[in-house]
């Protein structure tokens, strides 16, 4: 079938597992106490605060709800609260230079190919959609963030859901048939395809040192690099 756009996750897929669990996360916990408490009474700040305080029995204290958001980190909870707040510290650290985004190479290369080709590109990741920006903007392999048409998060549906797929898919205005899904994870891919897409899991021994094959990729078709996958 032919391919009119292209739907692609992040961590294990353009970009290493490591360097989200590894760099992003550290900071975001390290650096989250601080940040409440400098700009704890910024509205957008606020907002997000607040909703996690509600949701947790009406914490009365920001340091309580600190320690709920560092809790969140440790066990990588996709929570859109979270997510936002994530993204935030990162923007920070970005601007400050404290580190650079990892994209692969292979992934970067592609990615170039099929935007100078016209083909349509997106991104659909938890991490939400500013934090997208900041990721695809401040890259090794330099801001990649032209070569996307458009962003998605967790405000579409859930990554596990086929409704966000559809959702996905409407919003574009394409086919859900045409759109291809790149993923490192079956269970997202499973989604996609319940949706009508098509899919590709990514398996990259940097990311997953035993391939999967065979029923553990769930009847999709597996690539270890983008250069496999022949758009």
């Amino acid at each position: 079938m032919p391919i009119r756009a292209i739907l692609t996750d992040i961590e294990g897929t353009t970009s290493s597992i490591s360097f989200v669990k590894d760099v992003l996360f550290p900071y975001a916990r390290r650096m989250l106490p601080g940040f409440v408490e400098a700009r704890g009474n910024d509205p957008e700040v606020r907002r997000w605060l607040d909703a996690v305080a509600a949701q947790n029995g009406g914490l009365c204290d920001d340091r309580m709800t600190v320690e709920v958001l560092q809790g969140w980190i440790d066990e990588d909870r996709k929570h859109t609260a979270l997510k936002a707040l994530q993204g935030m510290l990162w923007a920070d650290g970005y601007r400050n230079a404290d580190f650079t985004a990892h994209i692969y190479a292979d992934a970067a290369e592609a990615l170039r190919e099929w935007h100078d080709a016209g083909i349509p590109l997106y991104v659909y990741s938890s991490g939400s959609v500013p934090a997208q920006r900041l990721f695809f903007g401040h890259s090794s392999a330099g801001d990649l963030t032209g070569l996307f048409s458009g962003w998605f998060d967790t405000e579409v549906g859930g990554k596990r859901e086929a409704a966000s797929y559809q959702g996905i898919a409407e919003a574009v205005g394409a086919k859900p048939g045409d759109i291809l899904f790149l993923s490192d994870i079956v269970e997202e891919l499973d989604a996609a395809r319940e949706a009508g897409l098509q899919t590709v899991l990514l398996d990259r021994r940097e990311d997953y040192p035993t391939e999967r094959s065979g029923e553990a990729t769930h009847g999709h078709r597996r690539v270890e690099t983008f250069a496999d996958i022949g758009v």
